[in-house]
C-alpha cells in the first residue's frame, strides 16, 4: 500500500462558533456564565444601575460558576459614575494572613511542581497550590459591598437575593460542570467538605439530559441567607466569620479572626494613561495594570491595517513590559506610579459602567470547601513566589502580585468601552490587544473579539492564533520563536474576555466567542 503521512497535530475542535454582541435599551451585562448575566440584566431591567447589576452578577457567579470566583476570593473593579464623571478602582484583592510563616512552604527540590499558572518551583505537599496553607484572606464580600455602597442604588439584601434563590435550588449542572470537577478531582477528594458537595457519589457528577438539575452546595445557601439578613460585615466580624475561622484553623490555616476583622476593601484612584484621546483607567498596585501601562508607552502609532508589523509591535511592547514586571514588581518592589478567574462587564442606559475581575486564582481555588459555611476558599498564596528574597516572595500581611487587568476607557469624561478577562498571565496581553483593536484600529466589539490574538506571557516564546496567517507568523518570528494554537473551549490557550461599549444605537456587550456558557445579555 502507498505510504501515508499523518499530520503531527489535528484540530482539537472543528465546529464553527458565532456569538454576536447584543444591545439593550436599559443596558447590557456580559460575564462567563449566562445565568449570572441574566441576573444582572434583570437588575438593570428593574431599575438598578451598573453597580447594582455588577454586584448581583458577581454574587450569582458564586453559584453558577463557583470554581472561578466566590465569597472566598478577591479581585478588582473599575467603575465609572456618569453623573459625576469620575472613575474609581475598588481594590478587594486577597492578602496573606498576618501570621503567615514562609517556613511553612519549603522548596521541594526533588520533584517538579504540577502544571500551574506561574511555573514556581515545587513546594512540599504543594502547600502553596492547594489545601489550607494555600488560602489567603478573602476580599470579595467586602469588595462587592463597597462597590454597592459607594456607587449602587440597591440595598445589599436586594442585590444578594437572586444568589440566595439560586443557591437554594443548587448549582445548575451542565457538561461544563462535569469537565471542571473532573479536572480537579484528585485534590477535591482530599477534603471532606469539597467531596460532599462536588463528588456526592465519589465521582464527578454527570447529567444525562437537559433537565435543569440543581446540585446541592452544602451550607452555602444558609450562609448567603445569613449574609442577606445580617449584612456583608457578618462575613468578617459576625457569626459567619466565627464559622470561617473555626474551619480554617481546624485545617491548619494560620488565618485568624483578626485577619478577617481588619480586612478592608479600598476605593482608589485608577492608574491612567492616554492614547489617541482615550484615557485608559486601570487597576494600580500589584495587578497587571502597571504592566499594561508600560506596554502602552512602548507602542508606536499605527497608520495602516493590522498586519505583521502591527502584531510585531504589540509583541515587542508587551514582552519588554513583562520583563520589567517579573523583575521588579511585588510587595517588596518599587511600585511607584506603576502604582483560572472570572470577569464581568456592565453598562447601563445612563452611561454608568463597571468592569470587574474576581477570582479564586486556580480552578476551585484551594479546592477546600469549608464545611460550616459551604464557602469555597481561594489559593491566593500561590500568587507569591515561594523563593525567598525576591520582590514577590512570601510575606505575612502582604498582597501578592496578581494578573487581573480590568480596563475602563473614557473620552471627554464619559465611559466608552470596558474590558476584562480571566486566564492568569494571559489576561493582560488579551486586554492590551483588544483595547488596541478598538482604539487604534477603530473596531467595534464584534470585530475586536473575532480578531486573532497572540500571547507573550511565556516571554521567551510567542503563542499565535493559527488564524493570523503566514505573514504575521514570519513577522513575529523576528521577535521570538512562535508556537501556533487554535481557539478552543478546553483546554484554553487564550484568555477569556468580555466587554461592553457605548454605541450610537445603545449599550453593547460581547462575550468570549469560544466558551460554552459565556454570554452578554441585554436589558
Amino acid at each position: 500500500m502507498p505510504a501515508i503521512t499523518l499530520p503531527e497535530t489535528s484540530p482539537i475542535e472543528t465546529w464553527t462558533q458565532s456569538k454576536p454582541p447584543v444591545r439593550g435599551d436599559r443596558g447590557v451585562v456580559a460575564s462567563q456564565n449566562v445565568q449570572a448575566s441574566e441576573v444582572g440584566a434583570a437588575v438593570l431591567a428593574a431599575g438598578g444601575n451598573a453597580a447594582d447589576a455588577a454586584v448581583a452578577t458577581a454574587l450569582a457567579l458564586c453559584v453558577a460558576e463557583p470554581w472561578m470566583s466566590g465569597l472566598g476570593g478577591g479581585g478588582y473593579a473599575i467603575v465609572h459614575d456618569a453623573k459625576s464623571g469620575t472613575t474609581r478602582c475598588i481594590d478587594f484583592g486577597m492578602q496573606a494572613g498576618a501570621k503567615l510563616d514562609p517556613a511553612d512552604y519549603p522548596i521541594d527540590s526533588d520533584r517538579q511542581a504540577p502544571p500551574d499558572l506561574f511555573g514556581w518551583p515545587a513546594v512540599v505537599e504543594d502547600r502553596n497550590l492547594q489545601g489550607f496553607h494555600s488560602i489567603a484572606v478573602p476580599g470579595s464580600c467586602a469588595g462587592y459591598a463597597k462597590l454597592l455602597s459607594e456607587f449602587g442604588s440597591w440595598s445589599w439584601a436586594d442585590a444578594i437575593s437572586p444568589a440566595v434563590t439560586m443557591a437554594e435550588r443548587g448549582h445548575r449542572m451542565t457538561w461544563w460542570t462535569t469537565l471542571n470537577v473532573a479536572s480537579e478531582i484528585a485534590w477535591l477528594r482530599k477534603y471532606e467538605g469539597s467531596s460532599a458537595v462536588w463528588l456526592p457519589t465519589g465521582e464527578a457528577p454527570v447529567i444525562g439530559d437537559h433537565t435543569n438539575r440543581g446540585l446541592p452546595m452544602g451550607n452555602f445557601a444558609a450562609t448567603l441567607k445569613r449574609l442577606r439578613d445580617a449584612g456583608p460585615e457578618d462575613f468578617y466580624t459576625g457569626e459567619t466569620a466565627k464559622a470561617l475561622v473555626a474551619d480554617l484553623q481546624a485545617g491548619g490555616s494560620r488565618i485568624t479572626a483578626e485577619d478577617l476583622a481588619t480586612y478592608e476593601a479600598k476605593v482608589l484612584e485608577p492608574l491612567t494613561r492616554t492614547r489617541g484621546g482615550t484615557e485608559y483607567n486601570l487597576a494600580p498596585g500589584y495587578t497587571a495594570g502597571p504592566t499594561f501601562a508600560g506596554a502602552l508607552s512602548r507602542l508606536p502609532e499605527f497608520g495602516g491595517p493590522i498586519d505583521g508589523a502591527a502584531y510585531r509591535a504589540h509583541a515587542e511592547a508587551m514582552i519588554e513590559s513583562y520583563k520589567v514586571r517579573l523583575a521588579t514588581m511585588g510587595h517588596a518592589g518599587d511600585v511607584g506610579d506603576r502604582s483560572c478567574t472570572t470577569h464581568l462587564s456592565v453598562l447601563d442606559a445612563e452611561g454608568n459602567m463597571v468592569v470587574m475581575t474576581t477570582t479564586l486564582l486556580s480552578r476551585f481555588g484551594s479546592r477546600v470547601v469549608l464545611p460550616k459555611t459551604g464557602v469555597l476558599m481561594n489559593n491566593g498564596i500561590n500568587w507569591f513566589d515561594p523563593r525567598p528574597g525576591l520582590p514577590n516572595s512570601l510575606a505575612p500581611g502582604e498582597k501578592p502580585l496578581s494578573n487581573m487587568c480590568p480596563m475602563l476607557a473614557t473620552r471627554d469624561g464619559k465611559a466608552v468601552f470596558g474590558l476584562g478577562a480571566s486566564g492568569g498571565r494571559k489576561i493582560m496581553p488579551a486586554i492590551f490587544q483588544l483595547s488596541s483593536f478598538i482604539n487604534d484600529f477603530g473596531m467595534d466589539l464584534e470585530a475586536a473579539f473575532l480578531q486573532p490574538r497572540i500571547d507573550i506571557s511565556l516571554i521567551e516564546r510567542i503563542i499565535a492564533d493559527e488564524r493570523v496567517g503566514v505573514d504575521v507568523i514570519a513577522a513575529l518570528e523576528t521577535v521570538a520563536p512562535v508556537d501556533r494554537a487554535s481557539p478552543s473551549a478546553f483546554p484554553g490557550s487564550w484568555a477569556i474576555p468580555c466587554g461592553v461599549m457605548v454605541t450610537p444605537e445603545g449599550p453593547m456587550g460581547a462575550a468570549h466567542v469560544f466558551g460554552p456558557l459565556n454570554a452578554a445579555v441585554p436589558a
